[in-house]
Formats: structure tokens, sequence, C-alpha cells
């Protein structure tokens, strides 16, 4: 009967080594959660950024839709406000096969001196006939 009292008194729990296995893996799955996370909030950003560029390129490309010039002019640049950001645009006017049409590409940037646009959408006007 002793060492029935002596099972039943002291019932046996995690080992030391066993609960320090089980927080090193916790953390381990913490540090990779925060990571992805992490990655997830820096692409919605830039997946934001990109938005609102097509957004002022489109606005832009009207813009120009809406200008009487002919041709119209090569490499206009500006600024403009959108989403409490300034945004940088540059338009560029490339002449096709037939005389009474240009292409006009219009590049957005964050910043002037960007080498590469964020955001880059492209069109085609046509001169109005006489």
């Amino acid at each position: 009967m002793n060492k029935l009292l002596l099972k039943t008194r002291f019932k046996r729990g995690f080992t030391l080594i066993e609960v320090m296995l089980a927080m090193a893996v916790f953390a381990i799955a913490g540090v990779a959660l925060v990571g992805v996370a992490d990655n997830n909030a820096r692409h919605v950003a830039y997946l934001e950024e990109k938005m609102f560029a097509g957004w002022v390129a489109s606005n832009q490309l009207v813009s120009a839709h809406l200008s009487t010039a002919w041709p119209p002019k090569n490499n206009l640049k500006g600024e403009v406000e959108m989403a409490g950001r300034k945004w940088f645009w540059l338009q560029k006017v490339i002449k096709t096969d037939n005389n009474e049409m240009r292409a006009i590409v219009m590049e957005v940037r964050l910043d002037v001196d960007d080498e590469s646009a964020l955001s880059s959408v492209m069109t085609y006007i046509a001169q109005d006939a006489p």
C-alpha cells in the first residue's frame, strides 16, 4: 500500500528541458509571424502607391486629351498632390506612322530624381479633323 500511496502523491509533470523546448518553438513561431506581418504591410503600402500613381497618370492623360494643342508638347513635367502626397509626372510624346496620331506615355514618380517610374500609362491621341 505504501507504493500505491507514493505513486498517487507524486504526479509527473513536464521536465525543464521539455518546457524550454516548447518555449523555443513558440518563440520561433512568433518571430516568423512578425516577419510575415511586416512583409504583408510593406506590400500593401507598395500596392497603394502603385494604385495612386496609376490614378495620377490617368488624370494627366485626360488633361492631355482635353488639350487643344497639336502636336502635344513633348516632355512636359509637373507635380500634383493626391492622397496627401506630391506626385511627379512626365509626359512623353512619341510620333507614330500616322501623322494625325501621336502616342503619349505618362510616367509618375514619387520623387523627381527616381530612375524608374512607379506607374507608366500609354494612350493614343488623334488630331481633330479641320
